[in-house]
Parts: structure tokens; sequence; C-alpha cells
């Protein structure tokens, strides 16, 4: 194996330059698109009549079509080619926006988070691949870890931008749509839909991939091996008890997060003026995604205090999350609802890093897409059942109430995660 040159911006031929590029613009407008919504999205069912409960049952639509479908199109891409299976989960998109804008009847809403999950599951994995193989061919033996980064910053840049702009738009704009019969949220939700054609278009026009020979059966074989791949993803977690723990942990642990990332704008918003809430809610949603990005950062810093036992580490973050999430739901104010709440993102970024470097040992090669592939599942099941728990919770009592429950949740995260930390403890002994 070729060692790896290291990574120089200034040094790149003028196609690898201009890849990264363009990959960035790309990754910065699909993640604008989904920012415009993700911070308005409560609030729009909300406004739309839907209850708490309601809208968990929306978002478990989502997480189990998620779920269902990312298996069957995991190699879909490889098959057919990375940018039709991306412009297909462009459409998907698209009609999920349209259906979402037409309609506030609760099952048409059910199809439109189903076509959120369908173009989630055909988008994972396809122009990442594009990007890292385009890449290295156009820069051999260059290490493509800083060019991912900086499709990572664009990635994240986008998602920031857009929910600050979806939260600003209905309350700039909102009275308009109003008069004009719409929801105040459906401005977000109609830029966002103007950014996707943008990305169809340009996915169309600027991203270069050389056809592939259409495999008609590539699709019926990938619903066709799923039984199998469940069933080698179940041996080999039963084979590996560490393996078996770190998901059961996984679970638990999205049981109890997902809900707070889900419901809490329509818990924070009553605190604030009606004037600039949506801005700021949409402002919080960005500090959000940087504070989990800054947590990740914070990581290995926090990994080498534990002496790089990612166990340890990871239950700590586990047992912190827990009484964050408990003093989250305590607050009445909305300054020390923003700060509780900021402190809540840096820590589940914090948590990201050890879970993923315990798996991976765990594994090998040969092993590791089937795991990685286990894992989504386990996490989507995870988060769709806390969310329907948490909506039927907060629907009778109340979100606190329900965030609450959820920390329970966590702490049996943290017993399993302390049991297997034990484990792999006295494996290196």
């Amino acid at each position: 194996m070729a060692t790896e040159l290291e990574f120089s911006f200034a040094t790149l031929t003028g196609p690898a330059k201009r890849h990264i590029r363009v990959f960035q613009v790309h990754q910065f407008l699909d993640r604008l698109a989904m920012g415009l919504t993700v911070a308005v999205v409560a609030l729009a069912l909300t406004d739309r009549g839907m209850d708490l409960f309601q809208i968990s049952l929306l978002f478990g639509v989502y997480s189990l079509t998620t779920m269902a479908m990312e298996l069957p199109f995991g190699g879909l891409a490889d098959n057919i080619g990375r940018k039709p299976v991306f412009l297909a989960a462009i459409v998907a998109s698209l009609i999920s926006l349209a259906l979402f804008l037409s309609t506030s009847d609760f099952y048409v809403l059910a199809l439109s988070f189903a076509f959120i999950g369908f173009g989630r599951a055909l988008r994972s994995g396809t122009l990442d691949a594009w990007f890292v193989e385009t890449f290295k061919a156009a820069a051999p033996n260059v290490d493509v870890q800083p060019a991912l980064a900086k499709a990572q910053w664009a990635n994240a840049m986008g998602l920031a931008v857009g929910a600050v702009l979806g939260g600003l738009l209905p309350d700039f704009l909102g009275s308009v749509a109003v008069r004009l019969g719409f929801s105040s949220y459906d401005v977000s939700y109609a830029a966002s839909l103007a950014v996707m054609v943008g990305v169809f278009v340009y996915t169309l026009l600027v991203i270069v991939e050389k056809p592939r020979p259409l495999n008609p059966q590539a699709l019926v074989q990938g619903f066709a091996t799923v039984p199998l791949v469940i069933k080698d993803a179940g041996l080999l977690a039963l084979r590996h008890p560490a393996l078996s723990v770190l998901l059961a942990a996984l679970a638990f642990f999205l049981m109890a997060t997902n809900p707070v990332e889900v419901i809490w704008p329509t818990h924070a918003k009553p605190m604030l003026e009606k004037g600039y809430a949506n801005t700021v809610i949409g402002v919080l949603t960005a500090a959000y995604f940087f504070s989990i990005a800054f947590g990740a950062s914070l990581s290995p810093h926090i990994s080498r205090l534990f002496r790089r036992r990612h166990g340890a580490t990871l239950a700590a973050a586990f047992a912190c999350l827990a009484g964050l999430q408990i003093a989250l739901a305590l607050q009445g104010s909305i300054v020390g609802f923003v700060t509780v709440f900021i402190l809540y993102s840096v820590v589940l970024g914090v948590s990201e890093t050890p879970a993923s470097s315990i798996l991976h040992r765990c594994v090998e090669d040969r092993q590791r897409s089937t795991t990685l592939s286990l894992r989504s599942l386990i996490q989507q099941l995870g988060a769709a059942l806390g969310l329907i728990l948490a909506g039927a919770i907060a629907d009778v009592y109340s979100t606190p109430t329900a965030w609450i429950v959820g920390a329970a949740f966590l702490v049996v995260a943290v017993i399993l995660i302390g049991i297997l930390a034990k484990r792999l403890a006295a494996e290196i002994e």
C-alpha cells in the first residue's frame, strides 16, 4: 500500500481543488434546504393542529421508514451510480415538501414524513462515496480526511445558516402567508422547496459521474438480501456480548435524547416574546448544531482525561446527559433553558466518538458494514420508540415530565456502559 501524502490545498491539482469546491457548494445547499425546516418543523405541526403525541408519531413514521429502507437501498448506489440515486432522493424530498405544504391532515402528513425517510435512505452514502472516489482519482495517495473535513464544514454551515433563516422567515414574512391563507411556517417550507429545486439542478449539471449500466435487479436484490443481512447482524451481536451491550445502550440513549431534539422548540417558544420567538428558535437550532460539533472536537481531550478508556468516557457522558436532561426539564426561563440546552448539546457531541471507537474495536473489517447497518437499525428503532412514548406522556402530562422519564433511559444506558467498561478493561489486562 502506497504511503499517503499530507494534504495541502495549495499543492493540489486544479481538478482536485475544483472537486472539493463543487462538493462544498453542494453540501452547503443540500443542508441549507434541510436547515430551513428543521428549526420550525415541530412548530409548523403544532400550528397545523397536531398535538405532541401526533408529532411524535409522525417522527416515528420517518424513523421507521428510514430503518426499513436503508438496508435495501444500501447497495443501490454502487450498482446504478451515486448521482441518479441522489437525484431520486431529491425527488423524494420535493414530494415530501409539496405534501406538507398542501395539507393539515394527519395521514397526508404521515405520508410526507414517510417520503422524508425514503429520501434519507436513498441519500445514505451516495455522493459521499462519489466525492472520495473522484478525489482519490484526482489526487492519488493524498490523505482524503482533510478534504472530507472541508466538506463537513460546509455541511454544518448549511444547516446552521438554514436554521437561522428558517426561524427568521416566519417572523418577517409569516403575516403575508397568513393573509394568503397559509401557515406562517409555510414560508420556511416554501423556501426549502425552492432551494431543493436548486440542489436538483446543481446536481444534474455540475456533479459529473461516468454513467453505469442500469441493473434492474439491483433493487430487487437489495430487498431480497434484507432478511439475510438482519440475520447476520443479529448473529454477530449474539456472538459478541460487548457489542450487544453497546447497541442496547445506544438504543436507550436514543430513546432518551431524540424526544428532546424533536420537541424542544414547542417547549421553548412559550418562554419567548411572540414578535421574535421563531427567530430565536432558529438561532438556537444553529447553536445546537455548532455545540454538537464543538463537543465532538472536545471528545479526544476528554478521552485523555479518562486515559483513553472509551467505556468510562461514554458512561460519564451519558451520566452528565441524564442530569442535564432533568435540569433542562426544570427550566422555567429562556436564559436558563438556553444555558442548559447548549451544555446538553455539547455533551451529545462528546458522546459520539467514544461510542464509535468502542463499536469499531468490537468488530473485524469483514464485519464492519454489517455492524454499522445493525447500529443504524437499532438506533432508529430506539428513536422511534422513545418519541412515541415521550409524545404520549407529554400529551397526558407535560413535556418536562416526558423528558424526566426519558432521563431514566439514560440511567439504564449508564449502567450498561459501566458493565461494558469493566469487560473492556478486563480484556486489556
